[in-house]
């Protein structure tokens, strides 16, 4: 369960938010502020993953709030201001969403936090099982939660991408570049314009193939180096 706090003086805002974070499964608000002297407070005795942080609030700026956290949570800002952006981005938030955001905008940047928290506070314990994360994949009007450790490849479909699963196969509406961006250089590696793999899914490699379960994944022409570093050391 990822625990988040909203931050904001606006009590629509948190409306808003706590409507759309309710679609979604395995997040937890665990606080409503709507001031960040009171958010000050309940992070001196509490730790959550995420906040939802606006800029704008009286008493005490978003961002100079955040100035005063010596190890604070990840952060999504929510604000009706652009301008702020590079000085968001300069105190490490995770992502910066314009007011009025959509949901679909909303998930990406749930993901960029959640994901984050997984690799930053998981280790590897073997060298050659996958570090398991979730993250959330649109498709047929609903939000999956997807673990990456279930991945067997993803294949590119114009501007939208088929994820084939262990057990299933979800259209997403992202394209292939998000994923090769977003998921773990370590776990997945793109082997062809239209396919990005789950390495530890391969069965073998033979010529410009690679089986994995029932399915022969081409590598393209470009992408043949970087398949030839996963045995070639």
């Amino acid at each position: 369960m990822n625990t988040f706090i909203i931050i904001d003086d606006e009590p629509l805002a948190h409306e808003i938010i706590e409507e759309y974070c309710g679609m979604l499964p395995h997040l937890q608000l665990v606080k409503n502020c709507y001031n960040a002297i009171e958010a000050m407070q309940f992070l001196n005795e509490n730790t959550v993953d995420f906040m939802f942080l606006d800029i704008h609030m009286p008493k005490l700026k978003g961002l100079d709030f955040l100035r005063t956290l010596t190890n604070p949570p990840k952060v999504i800002v929510t604000t009706a201001y652009k301008e702020f952006a590079i000085e968001g981005f300069e105190l490490n938030v995770a992502d910066y969403l314009l007011k009025p955001f959509s949901f679909d905008r909303l998930v990406k940047a749930i993901n960029k936090v959640i994901t984050n928290n997984t690799s930053s506070n998981k280790k590897e314990t073997s060298t050659t099982k996958m570090e398991s994360f979730k993250f959330f994949v649109k498709g047929d009007k609903k939000q999956h939660y997807v673990d990456a450790n279930t991945i067997l490849f993803i294949e590119a479909f114009g501007n939208y991408t088929k994820i084939f699963l262990e057990d299933e196969m979800i259209f997403s509406h992202e394209k292939i570049s998000y994923y090769e961006t977003f998921l773990n250089t370590k776990n997945f590696l793109r082997v062809h314009k239209s396919f990005i793999i789950a390495i530890d899914k391969i069965k073998h490699i033979e010529g410009n193939r690679i089986q994995i379960t029932t399915h022969k994944i081409p590598i393209g022409l470009t992408y043949k180096s970087n398949v030839s570093k996963l045995y070639n050391h």
